[in-house]
């Protein structure tokens, strides 16, 4: 049984699960190469999917009120509701004698959370910008239990009540002069996030609800805007840890499911076994801002509705979505380049160069489905040098000289670099590096001594294991610097997206490893 889910609006995405299973999750700006683009999850499928959709049993959308008829009379003239393409997927329901179903959006974060996690029994939370559910309520913080193969609804916030997102997205805007939901360069909330660890909150945060005050004092200089982000930060920290002081009390648990686009905040999330030690394992949301909802959806059907049993992953969801290419159409990008030349080279080549300071860009198999690169589409260097940050921030990401850069670091390896131990494959974790291990790896630590960490396992991504595995035993360093594999834009999709952005920067290799192809400029 194959079901087709879709998100439509902002952060637009559809997937495919063939019994409960993933075969393909995928994000429209990895096509059009313009950040969270509103369009039609629907139309996306049909105009860009590889798979035969005249085979899928079930449609699902995971953001209810969008195909509803207020929905459809506010987002039509969008682009995001498309007639033609609604009357091609009920010609497929009535041929398979299927059914359209369309779900709540905290549902579907909820879901998505949960059942791509291992966790039998869990509390779920989802925390966002705002949503609507079957009921009409709308929402940006919500609270279900997780038990088995369902799903139940605990707690509905009102959103007058509570709401993060909708802060950090206005302040984004509207004091930082930067780029929002669904705005020319996608939401760079992100990076007030980054900012405020250079920042003291308590210069600002008596007047953190005074925005017209912020706008003027962020113009006064940087330092005051790292201030604000900090305050802002903290006013985040502190609200959040009351909200889930207060609902673990009302529903004990060890175990915590979190979804919906606040839980990208890494440093909050970090925190929360340190405010929380009855909490035992902490599992976020592989996707979960909204292009994580075709999947949520899909798998609330799969599992709730369909009484479905649990898919117990080997070691985790897999985030390895996309689409994969072929050697000749990798061949035949680089052709079409005649200042490039390639070679074969094996992981004891990579080893080398990237020893010998190189900058190296990877493109292998499926791209990650969400936000953050790991190892199939990254761009990759040595921790060791005090120079990396600045450099690839400089010449390569041509971003802020702040931002940081994430750790990759073998699994295993966790507990001996870190002051806590996490299980952490979609680097939704920010945590403190030991204090005799830091300066080992300067690249990729934080002005307050942390890193966004991304754990590798063999059964995660046996390419990426196999190569730090040669790193550590070449340098007795588990760790490579791991970015995403772009340069303001969404990460590179396809074989000539990648050359395009080699080329345009000073990566010094491309490399396409799974056919152990290594390209250079000549």
């Amino acid at each position: 049984m194959k079901i087709l889910g879709f998100q439509t609006g902002h952060d637009v995405s559809y997937s495919i699960l063939e019994n409960g299973i993933p075969l393909v999750h995928e994000e429209l700006e990895r096509f059009t190469r313009q950040k969270e683009p509103l369009g039609d999850g629907l139309k996306m499928a049909f105009k860009y999917s590889n798979y035969d959709l005249s085979e899928i049993n079930y449609f699902t959308l995971g953001n209810y009120g969008m195909y509803q008829e207020k929905g459809i009379k506010k987002w039509k003239s969008k682009g995001c509701y498309y007639p033609r393409y609604v009357r091609k997927m009920n010609r497929i329901l009535r041929k398979n004698n299927g059914k359209f179903y369309e779900f709540g959006h905290h549902k579907s974060h909820a879901a998505n959370a949960f059942f791509s996690s291992n966790f039998n029994e869990a509390l779920i939370l989802t925390i966002d910008g705002g949503g609507q559910e079957e009921d009409g309520s709308v929402s940006a913080f919500t609270v279900w239990r997780g038990v088995g193969n369902k799903i139940q609804s605990l707690d509905v916030l009102p959103i007058t009540d509570f709401n993060l997102g909708h802060m950090w997205n206005h302040y984004t805007v509207t004091v930082f002069g930067l780029s929002g939901t669904a705005g020319p360069k996608g939401s760079q909330a992100g990076t007030i996030m980054g900012m405020s660890a250079l920042g003291e909150y308590k210069k600002y945060i008596n007047r953190i609800d005074d925005i017209n005050f912020l706008i003027s004092e962020a113009k006064k200089s940087e330092q005051n805007q790292f201030d604000i982000s900090a305050a802002m930060q903290y006013r985040t920290e502190t609200l959040f840890k009351e909200k889930l002081n207060f609902f673990l009390k009302k529903y004990p648990s060890k175990l915590l499911c979190l979804s919906g686009g606040v839980a990208l905040n890494c440093v909050m999330i970090g925190k929360i076994r340190s405010w929380f030690p009855q909490i035992e394992n902490i599992f976020v949301d592989p996707i979960p801002y909204d292009g994580g909802l075709s999947l949520g959806s899909s798998r609330y059907l799969w599992h709730h509705l369909l009484d479905n049993p649990r898919i117990k992953w080997e070691d985790s969801s897999s985030p390895y979505l996309g689409r994969k290419y072929s050697l000749k159409h990798v061949e035949k990008a680089i052709k079409k380049v005649k200042t490039l030349k390639s070679k074969k080279a094996d992981l004891d080549d990579i080893v080398s160069l990237l020893a010998n300071q190189n900058i190296i860009s990877v493109f292998n198999e499926g791209s990650e489905s969400g936000r953050r690169a790991l190892g199939n589409r990254s761009i990759i260097s040595d921790p060791r040098s005090d120079k990396m940050k600045d450099l690839i921030n400089e010449k390569v990401k041509h971003r802020q000289w702040f931002r940081p850069f994430a750790p990759s670091i073998l699994k295993s390896e966790v507990s001996n670099w870190f002051e806590t131990e996490v299980s952490s494959p979609y680097m939704s974790f920010a945590l403190k590096f030991k204090s005799n291990k830091k300066d080992k790896v300067p690249a990729v630590v934080h002005f307050d001594g942390t890193a966004r960490l991304q754990t590798v396992s063999e059964k995660g991504n046996k390419w990426y294991f196999n190569l730090l595995s040669k790193w550590n035993k070449a340098t007795r360093v588990p760790i490579l610097l791991n970015t995403s594999f772009n340069d303001r834009e969404p990460i590179v999709e396809t074989p000539e997206n990648a050359i395009d952005c080699f080329l345009r920067t000073n990566i010094d290799y491309l490399y396409f490893a799974e056919f152990k192809l290594l390209v250079h400029k000549k």
